[in-house]
């Protein structure tokens, strides 16, 4: 459900690592390839993509800056550090999950290593009026 709400839909506030990386999946999907099997040689093709896609969403190019395309396309392998964290949260959300305590967390969760900071996402269709 999340991945079909249109971009113009979602608050002001949303990640631009949301978009980038929605980007980033139509070009996997597209060139058939696996997750992380990208380079920065593939980055005039996404950046053409990312016009395409923002066209057809109604939504501003600037919202998906060149740099984080490049950095997400040139960062292919993991990272113990992050994975540390990003498991640690994962097992959090499922002890919430079998206790029944606690609110778990919405739709995306992303981190971004470069500053340090999670960042939750709700991304819900908006109610009908």
């Amino acid at each position: 459900e999340a991945i079909l709400v249109p971009w113009k839909a979602l608050p002001k506030r949303v990640s631009k690592l949301y978009f980038a990386m929605r980007v980033i999946e139509k070009f996997e999907e597209i060139e058939g390839r696996n997750p992380g099997e990208t380079s920065v040689a593939d980055l005039p093709t996404v950046l053409k993509l990312r016009n395409e896609l923002c066209e057809a969403q109604s939504f501003t190019e600037s919202q998906i800056p060149d740099a984080l395309l490049e950095r997400l396309l040139s960062g292919r392998m993991e990272f113990p550090p992050v994975c540390a964290i990003i498991g640690g949260i994962l097992g959090q959300e499922v002890i919430k999950a079998i206790s029944c305590k606690g609110e778990p967390l919405k739709n995306f969760f992303y981190f971004d290593a470069m500053d340090g900071k999670g960042i939750i996402e709700d991304i819900s269709i908006p109610p009908s009026e």
